[in-house]
């Protein structure tokens, strides 16, 4: 299944699409500032000469959390985690029960969880592995606005790609928006070209509004 959507030139869609693509904005964001943070720690003394490469970790942070604040002193986002990573040999950051957090622009908290999560040097890649978990709250009528439900991700692995802005998934994901639900065997989302993909064996349930209210 396919669908499409053309960019309009107002705020309101602008502000939209962002906050569409939000949960990997931040999965990208916070990932990498806890790597940065791993990466200036001072380094261990090692031993001189040449060693074969191995996959181990050099640095371990346990039961951590990561926030950072807005000039006001609000909460702006934060990540935290039981074991974190860092190897070396790959500039790898690896996080454990995964939990993070960031508002947007539109005052919304998204929501990132997973029982492990991996990302590469610069933050461009971001993978959530076992029972991954995104969620976007929902905006309340605004005035000239639609109101905005919950949204929500659900899969045992999501891979998201922040510079090019898409996020994937070869396994089976559920999407949930307010009380409609799809599920697929396989999805790709591209938030530049506003297309998204689910392959496989795709079902869809539409709740009538009527019904809801």
């Amino acid at each position: 299944m396919s669908t499409s959507r053309p960019r309009g030139a107002g705020l309101r869609q602008r502000t939209e699409r962002l906050s569409l693509y939000l949960p990997i904005i931040v999965m990208g964001a916070l990932a990498l500032g806890s790597w940065w943070l791993v990466r200036n720690a001072p380094r261990a003394p090692g031993t001189t000469g040449a060693q074969a490469v191995r996959h181990d970790p050099d640095y371990f942070m346990r039961d951590f959390s990561v926030r950072n604040f807005d000039a006001a002193g609000r909460l702006k986002n934060e990540v935290r985690g039981t074991v974190m990573r860092h190897y070396p040999d790959t500039e790898t950051l690896e996080v454990d029960q995964v939990h993070m957090r960031a508002q947007g622009q539109d005052g919304r908290w998204t929501v990132a969880t997973a029982h492990r999560a991996l990302s590469n040097a610069d933050g461009s890649e971001v993978q959530l592995f076992g029972n991954a978990v995104v969620t976007r709250e929902p905006l309340p009528p605004q005035p000239g606005q639609l109101p905005q439900p919950r949204m929500e991700f659900r899969g045992d692995f999501l891979h998201a790609f922040t510079q090019t802005e898409r996020v994937r998934s070869n396994q089976p994901v559920t999407l949930i928006r307010g009380a409609d639900r799809f599920t697929a065997d396989a999805m790709d989302y591209d938030n530049v070209t506003q297309v998204l993909q689910m392959r496989g064996r795709v079902r869809g349930v539409l709740m009538p509004k009527s019904l809801l209210k």
